[in-house]
Order: structure tokens, then C-alpha cells, then sequence
């Protein structure tokens, strides 16, 4: 009798499960760890490179039109591979996607290293963003799967952290690397922690089990569709504002393909008997609207990313190792924010802390308006730590609430999508900032003209003064005329970057009200779907 009583409890009584669930076992965090780490080395190769184009370009004599594949192949290959993970996922299982994927990237940064010619780091890059995207959703999707909901404050902030700070810091990284040691060491320094995440994933690893029969109805026509979609938009959005958009022929004709391939893309995947990309989830609600969210975080993160330094080396002159010591304050603001950011989720509405975020954000991007040419570090102190705060406040709770409620089977393809539509949140951004900063400077330009006549006294004390400084060192009234063009151009392009940081003011107040259309995410210990 004593048997037949003890062993409900044996087998588990209603109390044990709790506490079994809630229990995170510390080899499995580990191993969560390492492919947080690999996620984090693959967000910063999108931006650690940008403070050292300029070096890469003289080490491998390239153009300065060909300079700028060495980021724009590593997205367009990214952007195709990230929605694609979802797929590979479920059929090779997360631990051979995640170390091939490591072990893919760790071989194609030491290939980019080694490169000696612009047309094999375009191809080594490509590979290097293609392959290493595949851990980005899988550290996502493993997140809400792995662990309990009530977990969901700790291990969301580590997530939200990484996807927010990589980008962040990359400039600054790859300006410290540059000049310590060399351009080759970007990628160089990417192979010993590589091999390293490789191992321990193939360790430690143990989440799902792969069902390499699905490999069997790979959905070669979706994959190609889906390439020439992702790929044509990315080539558009990142060549467009340099190339006077579809006044160039080959940005018109891959807006055409994009197009084209979109169509048949969608009908694919609608279609298809097993799908390449299940479109089908975005009919949820929250994650409809978190996915919005998240496009328009990919605006701000990668845009201010790209429009702060833009400033201080066009305005301020700065050099690259200065424009990473001055951006470093928005990195260090995010990591300090982050454990905060992860208490307040236990305790206060998710939408809420959007909403306060989203303002955060505009009210850093508001403050700069009012810039002058002489805004510097302690100018821009502020605006940033309300940037990194604010983006974190933002960040963490719309990955809970777009990813946090759906049931497993759905999470490792929505995963893919969430983390699509934030890079190409930051591709439509920096496209439009680029256009934006391009036809405001122009604009400001003609005004100013129309201002700086012989009619202005102020004009024209300010080009004899400028003469007189110049007498005896050539032909005085023109060196003095170039100068004042000179300021004119300066100031206008300063008023610009003011419009365009009013332009996504503007776009993150209006954003902060949509919280209202989420529906109210549930406590964490009461939605039982997630694990």
C-alpha cells in the first residue's frame, strides 16, 4: 500500500513540475552562452568593419564604389539567410545548424583576412554573412524554448543586449583593432572564439532533435524566389541613395526583379506543401505588431548607428578611434540598462515599457534638432544614453511579446522573420536617412545661397575679413570666396542632419502610440503555450 501511495508523487505529484520548470540547469545555460556569444560575433561583423573601409580600401586598391560591397555583400547574404534558418532549424535540429554555421563563419572571416583582392573579399564576405546569419533566429528561438517563461526576465535582456549593443560598439571594436594592430585583424580575431563556439555547441548542445527528413521537400523554387526578393531589395535600399535611385539603370532593373521575384515569392509560400518561410504567423497579433516594432527599432539601431559618425567625421573631422570613444557611451548605457530592464518586466505592463522607450528614443533624437557645428562629446552625452536606454526599454519586451507567446512548433520560423524585418528596418533607415540627408542638404543649400548675397552685411564683412587673412598667399578674394562656399556647405549640411533626426523624432512619437493595438501580454507564469 505504502508502494501505491508513494509513487504518484514518484512519478509527479502537481507541485514537482513547477519547480522542475523553473529550475535552469547550468549546463544548459552555458551552452545557451556560447551561442549568444556566436550571435554576438555575427551582428558586430555587420558594423565593426564600418570605421575601416578607408583602410581596407588602400590595403586592397579598391575603388571607392567597390569599397562598399564589403558590407553590402555581407547583408544581401544575410538578409536571405536569416528567414531561411527557420527551416534549416527544425530539419538539421539546433545544434548542427548552430555549429555549422560557427564553423562556417569562424573559416570564411580567416579566408576575408587573408584576402589580397577587392573581388575575393566580396565573395568571402557574402559566404561570411550567409552562413554566420543562421545563429542569430537560433539564439532567438532557443531563448522561448528552452527555457521557462518565468526565465524570460533574464534571458531576454541577454538577447536584447547582444542584438542591440553588437551593432552599437562594432565601430568602435573595429577602430580599436585598426589601429592597434591591422585591417586584417576584423577578421582574424573572429577564428579562436569560432573554433571555440564550434566545439562547446557540439557539446553542450542538446535543445531539439533534427528531422533530416524534411530535407526531402526542400523548397528549392521558394529559395530561389525568396533570394531574388530579399536580395534585389537589399541591393536597391543600400545602392539606391548613392545612385540617384532608379535613374540608374542597374537599380532599376533589380527594382524590377525585386518585384517580380516578391510575387512569385508569396505565392510559393502560400502554396508550397511544406513552405520555406511560414508567412502564416505573422496572422498572430502580437506578432504582427512586434514585428512592425522590431522593423522600426532596426531604423533607429542601425540608422543612428550610421548617422552619428557620419556627423563627426563629415562636421567635427574626427577619426575613426574618436568616433568609437564617443559612440561607446550608447553601448555603455544599453548594458547598464539591461538587468534594470529585465526587473521592470516581472513588474510593470510590457506595453508600457515600449511605449516609454519608443519616447526615450525620440526625445534623444529631439535634443539633437537643435545641433550646431559645434556639438561635441558632451553635447551628444545625453542624447545617446536616451538613445541605449531607450532602445533597450523598447527592445527587450517587443522580443517577449512578439516571440514569448507563440507555441514552440511556430518559434523557430518566427524567429527568423522577427530578426528579417529588424535588418530590414535598418536597411529602409539608412536608405531613406542617406536620401533624406542628401535632399535636405541641397534644399539648405539654395536657401543659404539665396541668403549669403552682396546684400547681406554680415556676408560681406565675414569674405573681406576672409580676404584680408589671406593677402599674400595667392589670389586672396577667391581663396576667400572658397572658404565662405566652404562654411555655407558646412551649415547646410549640419541643418540637414537636424531634419533628419526631427524625421525619426517624429516616427518613434507616433510609433509610442500603437502600443494600444497589443493585445496585453499574460505574467509569465501563467501563459503555458512557450515551453
Amino acid at each position: 500500500m505504502s508502494d501505491t501511495t508513494a509513487s504518484p508523487a514518484a512519478a509527479g505529484a502537481p507541485p514537482a513540475p513547477p519547480v522542475a520548470s523553473d529550475h535552469i540547469a547550468p549546463m544548459r545555460l552555458l551552452a545557451f552562452l556560447i551561442m549568444v556569444f556566436g550571435m554576438f560575433m555575427a551582428i558586430l561583423d555587420i558594423q565593426i568593419v564600418s570605421a575601416s573601409l578607408s583602410d581596407i580600401q588602400a590595403g586592397l586598391s579598391a575603388s571607392s564604389s567597390e569599397i562598399s560591397w564589403v558590407q553590402t555583400a555581407y547583408l544581401i547574404a544575410e538578409v536571405i539567410a536569416i528567414p531561411l534558418s527557420g527551416f534549416l532549424s527544425r530539419a538539421l535540429g539546433t545544434r548542427y545548424l548552430f555549429a555549422i554555421s560557427a564553423a562556417g563563419f569562424t573559416g570564411a572571416s580567416l579566408m576575408c583576412g587573408f584576402t589580397s583582392s577587392i573581388e575575393q573579399m566580396i565573395l568571402w564576405r557574402a559566404i561570411q554573412g550567409f552562413v554566420g546569419a543562421g545563429m542569430i533566429p537560433t539564439v532567438f528561438a532557443s531563448a522561448y524554448t528552452v527555457f521557462p517563461r518565468s526565465k524570460f526576465h533574464i534571458v531576454g535582456p541577454i538577447i536584447g543586449l547582444v542584438a542591440t549593443l553588437a551593432p552599437t560598439v562594432g565601430p568602435t571594436i573595429g577602430g580599436y583593432i585598426t589601429d592597434l594592430m591591422s585591417w586584417h585583424w576584423l577578421f582574424f580575431i573572429n577564428v579562436v572564439p569560432g573554433i571555440g563556439i564550434t566545439i562547446g555547441v557540439l557539446l553542450l548542445v542538446d535543445f531539439d532533435e533534427p528531422h533530416f527528413a524534411l530535407l526531402d521537400h526542400f523548397d528549392w523554387w521558394g529559395l530561389a524566389f525568396m533570394g531574388g526578393f530579399l536580395g534585389s531589395l537589399e541591393y536597391v535600399l543600400e545602392e539606391g541613395p548613392r545612385n540617384d535611385w532608379f535613374h540608374d539603370d542597374s537599380i532599376a532593373t533589380f527594382a524590377v526583379i525585386c518585384v517580380l521575384s516578391a510575387v512569385a515569392f508569396f505565392w510559393r509560400v502560400l502554396t508550397a506543401h511544406e513552405p520555406i518561410v511560414d508567412i502564416k504567423t505573422f496572422t498572430n497579433r502580437n506578432f504582427g505588431l512586434g514585428c512592425m516594432f522590431a522593423f522600426v527599432v532596426g531604423i533607429g539601431l542601425y540608422g543612428l548607428t550610421y548617422i552619428y559618425p557620419r556627423y563627426l567625421a563629415e562636421v567635427r573631422g574626427y577619426s575613426a578611434l574618436m568616433i568609437g570613444e564617443t559612440m561607446f557611451i550608447s553601448g555603455v548605457a544599453m548594458f547598464v540598462s539591461a538587468p534594470i530592464v529585465g526587473r521592470l518586466m516581472q513588474k510593470v505592463d510590457m506595453r508600457l515599457m515600449i511605449a516609454v522607450g519608443m519616447l526615450l528614443f525620440a526625445f534623444g533624437t529631439w535634443q539633437m534638432t537643435w545641433m550646431t557645428r559645434d556639438y561635441d562629446f558632451n553635447e551628444l552625452l545625453w542624447p545617446q544614453i536616451f538613445r541605449g536606454v531607450g532602445m533597450m526599454l523598447a527592445m527587450v519586451p517587443v522580443n517577449t511579446v512578439a516571440l514569448g507567446t507563440l507555441a514552440p512548433a511556430r518559434l523557430k520560423n518566427a524567429s527568423g522573420l522577427f530578426n528579417l524585418m529588424r535588418n530590414l528596418g535598418g536597411a529602409v533607415g539608412l536608405a531613406a536617412l542617406n536620401t533624406a540627408l542628401d535632399d535636405r542638404t541641397d534644399f539648405h543649400i539654395s536657401r543659404l545661397h539665396d541668403k549669403v548675397t552682396w546684400g547681406n552685411a554680415q556676408a560681406v564683412d565675414l569674405l573681406h575679413s576672409f580676404t584680408q587673412r589671406f593677402q599674400g598667399l595667392g589670389d586672396a578674394s577667391m581663396m576667400a570666396m572658397k572658404q565662405l562656399n566652404q562654411i555655407v556647405h558646412r551649415q547646410a549640411v549640419v541643418m540637414s542632419f537636424a531634419d533628419a533626426f526631427l524625421l525619426m523624432t517624429v516616427l518613434y512619437v507616433g510609433l509610442s502610440t500603437l502600443v494600444v493595438l497589443l493585445a496585453k501580454p499574460g505574467n509569465p507564469m501563467d501563459t503555458p503555450d512557450a515551453h
